[in-house]
């Protein structure tokens, strides 16, 4: 089970996040920090606990922080070679961060509000880097190297041919709703109006999120668990 730091001031969106990564049974969150410094403090211990190896393999850390910002907490990660990925989780939507954080080597880099959908996306980025460098003894050629690094998620234009599991008919009667909706709305909503189960829905939705045909926002004011809320773009 590969352990996780979720580094994040905001105590709702930490607790999301939290939730997010505990439904995939393949990651166990073992700390939460509400800034770089606390975060870097932590993984330092706990490389010096472990004479070398840290225990956490995962950081999924914001940008926007006080004390210590996310790109400078990842500068000084990478300065000490702290043995850990990190995913970048921010609301920070400008290239030069953007820029920044890959030049830095993160495994991904998602911009708030995200779908839980394309979040699950960016933990199987990282378990599938793990996973290619587990074994040592691998020759690695072209395609070995292009599977690695190229993204799993696809983006497609209304002219390329859709991704497996997506078909036209049903997503047309979604886009067709959505353009009817002058607000925002929620995935139960949809499922209940078109008449699909809200499985359909939520695959239907990631799909439309990645390739910008939909906004999407989280809704906190739900009295319970946060709901993803969808418009058209």
């Amino acid at each position: 089970m590969y352990k996780v730091l979720i580094v994040e001031d905001d105590p709702m969106v930490a607790m999301i996040n939290e939730q997010y990564v505990c439904r995939n049974k393949s990651f166990l969150v073992q700390k939460t920090c509400r800034n770089g410094q606390e975060a870097l403090e932590y993984l330092e211990s706990q490389n010096t606990e472990s004479n070398g190896d840290s225990s956490i393999d995962l950081v999924i850390m914001d940008v926007f922080m006080p004390l210590m910002n996310g790109i400078e907490t990842l500068k000084k990660i990478r300065e000490k070679k702290l043995d850990c990925e990190v995913i970048m989780v921010t609301a920070a939507n400008d290239p030069s961060t953007l820029e920044e954080a890959m030049h830095l080597g993160v495994i991904d880099f998602l911009i708030k509000p995200f779908a839980y959908e394309r979040f699950q996306v960016a933990l199987e980025k990282y378990i599938a880097k793990e996973l290619a460098f587990r074994d040592a003894n691998k020759t690695i050629d072209q395609s070995y190297v292009d599977s690695l690094i190229s993204s799993p998620v696809s983006y497609h234009s209304q002219n390329d041919e859709l991704p497996k599991g997506i078909q036209k008919k049903t997503l047309d009667l979604i886009t067709d709703y959505l353009k009817e909706k002058k607000g925002w709305v929620s995935g139960d909503q949809i499922s209940e109006d078109v008449g699909l189960s809200s499985v359909t829905v939520r695959h239907y939705m990631s799909y439309l999120t990645e390739t910008k045909v939909v906004n999407v926002e989280i809704n906190y004011e739900t009295g319970g668990r946060p709901s993803m809320l969808y418009r058209k773009s």
